[in-house]
């Protein structure tokens, strides 16, 4: 499959599920993350679901055809003391290197402007060297990184924030 024609969305009945999905699948695939993993991110994802506010938070979807491909999100719960948190940013590995993260990212930081949060920051680790570059390329910084065992092994976290 390619990704020829992908546009962004909002929610959609599945989506939650696609997102958890998409980030079980290629997280124990790539780097071996065990049911842990996939099970953080469910139930983060529907806490954060649960409590959305339109006024801070932000998630989007990407889609090509009805074919889920791509999400991120913008968590604005500590935006007064943290700053607003970038959160479940995945792109199926078909749809990688035509846009759709930038596209994401993109929405995502302007979410975040127009909205009024002064930071924006996010939890990866050392290893994702396409979305750093992302991330880089849009004015994140490296600023915290430490190595921890989670997920069945591991690995270094990296906090990546941005001033706006």
């Amino acid at each position: 499959m390619t990704c020829d024609r992908f546009m962004l969305a909002g929610y959609y009945p599945g989506s939650i599920g696609r997102v958890v999905e998409a980030h079980a699948l290629y997280y124990h695939e790539h780097w071996g993350f065990d049911v842990s993993f996939e099970s953080q991110v469910a139930r983060e994802l529907g806490e954060f679901t649960g409590r959305f506010d339109t006024s801070s938070d932000g998630f989007w979807t990407a889609r090509d055809g009805d074919r889920f491909v791509g999400s991120v999100a913008i968590d604005g719960m500590r935006t007064d003391d943290e700053g607003a948190r970038l959160r479940w940013f995945i792109v199926e590995p078909d749809c990688q290197g035509v846009g759709l993260g930038k596209t994401l990212l993109t929405a995502a930081v302007e979410f975040c402007k127009n909205v009024g949060h002064r930071k924006v920051f996010l939890w990866t680790f050392r290893g994702l060297d396409p979305a750093r570059r992302l991330y880089e390329g849009a004015g994140f910084t490296l600023e915290e990184e430490h190595e921890v065992i989670q997920w069945g092994g591991a690995i270094v976290e990296q906090k990546f924030e941005l001033s706006i």
